[in-house]
């Protein structure tokens, strides 16, 4: 596939042109021409980039990316070292954020619902978004205890997770967000959810969940936001024919 058609493929599937965004989403990194081969991964970070070499990728494919607002515009140190190992791989870096944690189907939001078991789903809107919501809410099957949600998300994200308990009150209704998204705890309030689920949390996040009476959980920003690029690599290899693989970096964060 040319390059071309593969960042066209990626703009109709993901729609960025939706989003207000703080880093450019499409093709970040120009490499070669034809792409065939493709690692996708979560963040771009250098052993990712030294993996896809490893892999003789022609592509990488991640949820963070580079050129952040507010970042320092010089291309030097850690920023160089990365940079310059892509160009001298001939490898195209393309980044898709705040897509990527939107979108129904190949989003991480999704990937967590679908994980968990939501159903009757409903945006929860953050003001991202154009056209669209970033987070979600919807509902498990029937009412479930504390211990046996957590269990749930825990299998779901493959690992503990911080859960903030507020009174061991059973759970149903689910507002989440993946990521760096634990000051909407508020908006998961407003919409009367019985729990938040984000990947980060705040020092303040744990009085808010306490006198608000929702339950909260850190379930990690690597963790949960791995949905969505496995979701592209499946999607890129069972429906367009390329070699796309998923490489996770681990990060405990």
């Amino acid at each position: 596939m040319l390059r071309s058609e593969f960042e066209l493929l990626l703009n109709q599937t993901l729609s960025p042109h939706l989003f207000k965004d703080y880093a450019p989403n499409g093709l970040q990194v120009e490499g070669k021409k034809e792409i065939n081969r493709v690692v996708t991964g979560v963040t771009a970070s250098q052993a990712l980039i030294d993996a896809a070499i490893e892999y003789r990728a022609d592509a990488i494919f991640v949820h963070h990316g580079y050129f952040w607002k507010n970042e320092t515009p010089e291309i030097v140190g850690m920023k160089y070292r990365r940079i310059s190992a892509l160009i001298k791989n001939d490898i195209n870096l393309y980044g898709y954020h705040l897509p990527l944690d939107a979108h129904p189907e190949f989003g991480n939001n999704a990937g967590l619902a679908d994980a968990i078991g939501l159903v009757n789903r409903n945006g929860l809107q953050l003001g991202f978004s154009l056209e669209e919501s970033i987070g979600l809410v919807g509902e498990l099957d029937g009412l479930m205890s504390v211990d046996a949600f957590q269990g749930l998300v825990e299998q779901a994200v493959g690992r503990k997770v911080l859960f903030e308990n507020v009174g061991d009150k059973e759970i149903r209704k689910v507002a989440l967000c993946t990521g760096g998204a634990q000051g909407y705890i508020e908006q998961a309030v407003s919409v009367n959810a019985d729990v938040f689920i984000t990947g980060e949390v705040s020092e303040q996040t744990i009085h808010i969940a306490r006198e608000m009476g929702i339950h909260f959980i850190a379930a990690g920003h690597h963790a949960t936001e791995r949905f969505g690029v496995q979701s592209m690599a499946s999607f890129l290899a069972e429906k367009h024919g390329l070699d796309a693989v998923f490489i996770d970096i681990d990060n405990p964060a």
